[in-house]
């Protein structure tokens, strides 16, 4: 997965945080336009989205003339992809995953538990316990409502 510079991070930002799942999208126009903070020409605005349609990043539909952008995928898909990347970069898949593993906050492991005793099937005792995040909070947290995934975005790697 390609990484993201500022802007295109800026412009995703805008795309994850203002386009519903179930949106038809946004124009170049509205997404200046939430740029507020920054003083960008319209043509620097189409031209990101225009590269990050073409990284597969987003998803464009023809309006009339102008295009209508969406994110290919949730934010957080992008986050586990890049995190999954980062194991491949070399040495040990393992050792780096056992240090993330001791790295990470007690409420993030519970989550963590969660979703790998939601894979494997488990339920009962030890699997969420329901004490942080039971399975089905954390599918809806990750997922999206009644556990759909977004468009462009694997069950599985």
């Amino acid at each position: 997965m390609t990484r993201l510079g500022d802007l295109e991070r800026a412009v995703m930002d805008v795309l994850w945080d203002v386009v519903p799942g179930t949106s038809d999208g946004v124009t170049v126009r509205e997404v200046a336009d939430a740029l507020d903070g920054r003083e960008l020409a319209y043509t620097t605005v189409m031209t990101v989205l225009d590269r990050l349609a073409g990284k597969g990043m987003v998803q464009r539909e023809r309006e009339g003339r102008a295009w209508r952008y969406r994110p290919a995928a949730s934010r957080e898909a992008h986050i586990a992809q890049l995190m999954l990347d980062a194991l491949d970069l070399g040495g040990s898949r393992d050792a780096a995953l056992v240090r993330f593993a001791r790295s990470v906050t007690g409420t993030e492991a519970e989550v963590l538990r969660a979703a790998l005793g939601s894979e494997a099937g488990l339920t009962g005792p030890g699997s969420t316990g329901g004490d942080a995040v039971g399975a089905d909070a954390l599918t809806d947290r990750v997922d999206g409502p009644a556990g759909r995934r977004p468009a462009g975005e694997a069950a599985e790697r």
